[in-house]
């Protein structure tokens, strides 16, 4: 019986474009529990409650790498796993300087506070309200398009055709990548096509069904953003990989 909870909320359609899902995770261990953070091409707001630190708010960057975590007992947290478009248009800030790491921000973050963390519907419909008041009236429509081009594919798609199909220069595609997430393009596609792979790994599909160039080629991958073989990966012994067990209940 795994001692890591959680659940999630996918958000409405109007909020789809900046919003992936809010989910609420919490620790029902009497012991530290190690865990494996692998990257997903997603960016979090963490408000948690971790004994004895308290309440804090964090804002992680793209993970790039496999990551050991220690949990604390009683730690509970809610977030908002957000899409890269929300970075510019929502947070309206950069994260190319938290790459791999994250960011405190201040206690009362959107007027969120300890109480909040005492009822995850109340939670996520308040961060879904919050979000929808900082919508932008306008947003370029190509950085749009870009994003969702590339979730349509999967990450299986070349800086090339993506400028080819939006008339944007992949130099300045690449630059806005670098200067707004701190990585370029094909790194956050090649990181897009893990996580596909990633599901179906979860469904105990341990050869390549995307694009890799041979088994070779998908567990190098595998292994480079997981730390693992994708035998090893599928065990998911202890529920270590927590992403993974997420996947593995949907």
């Amino acid at each position: 019986m795994s001692l890591l909870h959680y659940q999630f909320e996918k958000p409405d359609a109007a909020l789809s474009d900046f919003v992936e899902s809010f989910g609420m995770f919490y620790s029902t261990s009497d012991e530290e529990k190690e865990v494996v953070v692998i990257p997903d091409g997603k960016i979090d707001l963490f408000f948690l409650k971790t004994p004895p630190e308290g309440f804090r708010a964090v804002l992680t960057g793209l993970e790039t790498a496999p990551k050991q975590r220690s949990v604390a007992p009683g730690t509970l947290f809610y977030d908002v796993n957000f899409k890269p478009l929300a970075v510019e248009y929502i947070l309206q800030t950069s994260i190319a300087d938290v790459l791999n790491g994250g960011r405190h921000l201040e206690d009362n973050f959107w007027d969120f506070g300890s109480d909040d963390l005492k009822d995850f519907e109340s939670f996520h419909k308040a961060a879904a309200q919050k979000i929808t008041a900082l919508l932008p009236a306008r947003i370029d429509e190509r950085k749009r398009k870009l994003f969702q081009l590339i979730y349509a594919s999967k990450g299986e798609i070349s800086v090339q055709e993506l400028s080819d199909t939006l008339g944007w220069g992949s130099r300045q595609i690449n630059r806005y990548f670098t200067t707004r997430f701190g990585l370029p393009l094909k790194a956050y596609c090649n990181i897009l096509r893990f996580k596909a792979s990633l599901e179906h790994i979860a469904q105990g599909k341990i050869s390549p069904e995307l694009n890799f160039t041979d088994q070779n080629h998908f567990i190098k991958e595998i292994k480079k953003f997981s730390g693992v073989v994708p035998k090893e990966l599928f065990k998911n012994i202890n529920d270590r990989f927590v992403l993974l067990s997420v996947l593995k209940q949907q």
